[in-house]
Protein backbone atom coordinates (compact mmCIF):
# COMPACT_ATOMS: atom_id res chain seq x y z
CA UNK A 1 0.00 0.00 0.00
CA UNK A 2 1.25 2.99 -1.13
CA UNK A 3 1.34 6.44 1.44
CA UNK A 4 -1.61 7.74 -0.15
CA UNK A 5 -4.02 4.78 1.74
CA UNK A 6 -2.49 5.95 4.90
CA UNK A 7 -6.25 6.73 6.09
CA UNK A 8 -7.14 3.08 5.55
CA UNK A 9 -5.01 2.41 8.09
CA UNK A 10 -6.68 4.69 10.25
CA UNK A 11 -9.93 4.03 9.78
CA UNK A 12 -12.41 4.03 11.70
CA UNK A 13 -13.84 0.33 11.75
CA UNK A 14 -10.38 -1.10 12.49
CA UNK A 15 -10.72 -1.41 15.68
CA UNK A 16 -13.85 -3.56 15.25
CA UNK A 17 -12.82 -5.53 12.14
CA UNK A 18 -8.52 -6.00 13.18
CA UNK A 19 -9.10 -5.67 17.38
CA UNK A 20 -5.64 -4.49 17.89
CA UNK A 21 -5.94 -4.95 21.45
CA UNK A 22 -6.99 -8.82 20.85
CA UNK A 23 -4.63 -9.36 18.71
CA UNK A 24 -1.73 -8.18 21.16
CA UNK A 25 -3.15 -10.36 23.78
CA UNK A 26 -3.18 -13.97 21.44
CA UNK A 27 0.45 -13.17 20.81
CA UNK A 28 1.47 -12.31 23.99
CA UNK A 29 2.91 -9.06 23.56
CA UNK A 30 4.12 -8.30 27.59
CA UNK A 31 6.07 -5.34 29.23
CA UNK A 32 9.87 -5.42 28.91
CA UNK A 33 9.80 -7.32 25.21
CA UNK A 34 11.13 -5.88 21.92
CA UNK A 35 8.48 -6.09 19.44
CA UNK A 36 9.20 -5.53 15.23
CA UNK A 37 6.21 -4.44 13.87
CA UNK A 38 7.24 -5.30 10.53
CA UNK A 39 5.39 -2.58 7.51
CA UNK A 40 4.37 -0.86 10.75
CA UNK A 41 2.49 2.04 7.70
CA UNK A 42 1.38 5.31 10.00
CA UNK A 43 1.74 2.77 13.12
CA UNK A 44 -1.35 2.01 14.13
CA UNK A 45 -0.58 -1.38 15.84
CA UNK A 46 3.35 0.40 16.76
CA UNK A 47 1.27 2.43 19.31
CA UNK A 48 -0.40 -0.20 20.78
CA UNK A 49 2.53 -1.89 20.98
CA UNK A 50 4.47 0.15 22.54
CA UNK A 51 1.96 1.51 25.36
CA UNK A 52 2.17 -2.60 26.13
CA UNK A 53 6.05 -3.05 26.53
CA UNK A 54 6.15 0.08 28.33
CA UNK A 55 9.67 2.12 29.27
CA UNK A 56 11.55 -0.76 29.54
CA UNK A 57 10.53 -2.79 26.44
CA UNK A 58 11.38 -1.56 22.68
CA UNK A 59 9.02 -1.33 19.16
CA UNK A 60 11.02 -1.64 16.24
CA UNK A 61 8.64 -0.02 13.85
CA UNK A 62 10.04 -0.58 9.99
CA UNK A 63 8.64 0.21 6.58
CA UNK A 64 9.27 0.42 2.78
CA UNK A 65 8.06 4.44 3.04
CA UNK A 66 9.81 7.34 4.58
CA UNK A 67 6.29 9.01 4.16
CA UNK A 68 4.53 6.11 6.32
CA UNK A 69 7.35 6.72 9.38
CA UNK A 70 7.15 10.64 9.00
CA UNK A 71 2.90 9.37 10.14
CA UNK A 72 4.65 7.39 12.91
CA UNK A 73 6.79 10.26 13.77
CA UNK A 74 3.84 12.81 14.12
CA UNK A 75 2.21 9.99 16.69
CA UNK A 76 5.18 9.96 18.34
CA UNK A 77 5.67 13.37 18.75
CA UNK A 78 2.22 14.41 20.10
CA UNK A 79 2.91 11.71 22.76
CA UNK A 80 6.22 11.97 24.54
CA UNK A 81 5.26 7.97 26.03
CA UNK A 82 5.80 6.68 22.77
CA UNK A 83 9.70 7.36 22.88
CA UNK A 84 10.49 3.57 23.12
CA UNK A 85 9.78 3.20 19.40
CA UNK A 86 12.66 3.35 17.34
CA UNK A 87 11.54 3.95 13.39
CA UNK A 88 13.03 2.37 10.83
CA UNK A 89 13.49 2.79 6.94
CA UNK A 90 13.59 -0.94 5.70
CA UNK A 91 14.25 -1.68 1.84
CA UNK A 92 12.24 -4.72 -0.31
CA UNK A 93 15.82 -6.92 0.14
CA UNK A 94 16.71 -5.25 3.70
CA UNK A 95 14.09 -5.36 6.93
CA UNK A 96 17.05 -3.17 8.73
CA UNK A 97 16.75 -5.11 11.77
CA UNK A 98 19.35 -5.74 14.73
CA UNK A 99 20.53 -9.43 14.98
CA UNK A 100 19.13 -11.54 17.81
CA UNK A 101 16.98 -8.69 19.74
CA UNK A 102 13.45 -9.60 18.90
CA UNK A 103 10.88 -11.40 21.19
CA UNK A 104 7.79 -10.99 18.53
CA UNK A 105 8.42 -10.03 14.83
CA UNK A 106 4.87 -8.77 13.68
CA UNK A 107 3.56 -8.30 10.46
CA UNK A 108 -0.10 -7.18 10.16
CA UNK A 109 -1.28 -7.63 6.54
CA UNK A 110 2.23 -7.20 5.24
CA UNK A 111 3.41 -10.91 4.25
CA UNK A 112 0.97 -11.42 1.12
CA UNK A 113 3.02 -8.08 0.21
CA UNK A 114 6.49 -8.87 0.15
CA UNK A 115 8.61 -8.52 -2.53
CA UNK A 116 11.39 -10.79 -1.51
CA UNK A 117 9.70 -13.22 0.97
CA UNK A 118 12.26 -15.93 1.15
CA UNK A 119 15.18 -13.25 1.96
CA UNK A 120 12.83 -11.27 4.62
CA UNK A 121 11.40 -14.19 6.46
CA UNK A 122 15.45 -15.23 6.38
CA UNK A 123 16.47 -11.82 7.97
CA UNK A 124 13.33 -11.75 10.49
CA UNK A 125 14.75 -14.96 11.71
CA UNK A 126 17.92 -14.07 12.56
CA UNK A 127 17.04 -10.99 14.24
CA UNK A 128 14.95 -12.94 16.36
CA UNK A 129 16.46 -13.93 19.90
CA UNK A 130 16.12 -17.42 21.09
CA UNK A 131 12.22 -18.42 21.87
CA UNK A 132 11.03 -15.63 19.54
CA UNK A 133 8.31 -15.79 17.15
CA UNK A 134 7.03 -14.61 13.79
CA UNK A 135 3.69 -13.29 13.69
CA UNK A 136 1.43 -12.85 10.74
CA UNK A 137 -2.08 -11.43 10.55
CA UNK A 138 -3.71 -12.02 7.28
CA UNK A 139 -6.71 -11.71 5.89
CA UNK A 140 -8.75 -15.49 5.35
CA UNK A 141 -8.86 -15.98 1.36
CA UNK A 142 -11.30 -19.50 1.86
CA UNK A 143 -13.54 -17.19 3.46
CA UNK A 144 -15.89 -15.88 0.31
CA UNK A 145 -17.43 -13.03 2.82
CA UNK A 146 -14.51 -11.25 3.37
CA UNK A 147 -14.62 -8.45 1.13
CA UNK A 148 -11.02 -7.94 0.42
CA UNK A 149 -8.97 -8.42 -2.96
CA UNK A 150 -7.66 -11.81 -3.48
CA UNK A 151 -4.39 -10.30 -3.96
CA UNK A 152 -4.87 -9.47 -0.39
CA UNK A 153 -5.76 -12.33 1.22
CA UNK A 154 -3.96 -15.96 1.44
CA UNK A 155 -5.16 -19.54 2.77
CA UNK A 156 -3.37 -20.81 6.09
CA UNK A 157 -2.60 -24.04 3.65
CA UNK A 158 -0.33 -20.69 1.25
CA UNK A 159 1.08 -19.57 4.87
CA UNK A 160 2.17 -22.64 6.29
CA UNK A 161 3.29 -23.91 2.52
CA UNK A 162 5.83 -20.92 2.04
CA UNK A 163 6.89 -21.19 5.81
CA UNK A 164 8.21 -25.23 5.11
CA UNK A 165 10.48 -23.37 2.79
CA UNK A 166 11.92 -21.37 5.48
CA UNK A 167 14.01 -21.60 8.71
CA UNK A 168 10.39 -21.50 10.65
CA UNK A 169 7.68 -24.54 11.61
CA UNK A 170 3.80 -23.64 11.87
CA UNK A 171 3.18 -23.18 15.87
CA UNK A 172 -0.78 -21.77 15.57
CA UNK A 173 -3.33 -20.31 13.97
CA UNK A 174 -5.99 -18.08 15.56
CA UNK A 175 -9.10 -17.73 13.67
CA UNK A 176 -10.73 -15.44 16.33
CA UNK A 177 -10.94 -12.41 13.76
CA UNK A 178 -13.88 -11.44 11.76
CA UNK A 179 -12.01 -11.63 8.82
CA UNK A 180 -8.36 -12.74 9.67
CA UNK A 181 -6.47 -15.23 10.84
CA UNK A 182 -3.28 -14.88 13.67
CA UNK A 183 -0.16 -17.18 12.62
CA UNK A 184 2.22 -17.81 14.51
CA UNK A 185 5.70 -19.26 13.60
CA UNK A 186 9.12 -20.50 15.22
CA UNK A 187 12.29 -21.03 14.02
CA UNK A 188 13.40 -24.55 13.33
Amino acid sequence: MGYQGAWWLERADREATQQPEHVLDVIGVKDGMTVADIGCGSGYFSVRISKRVGAGGRVLATDLQPEMLALLEKKMRAEPKLANITRILATDKDVSLPRGVVDIALMVDVYHELAHPKETVGQIKEALRPGGKMVLVEYRAEDPKVAIKPEHKMTLAQLRSEMETTDFVFVSSDESLPEQRIVTFTPR
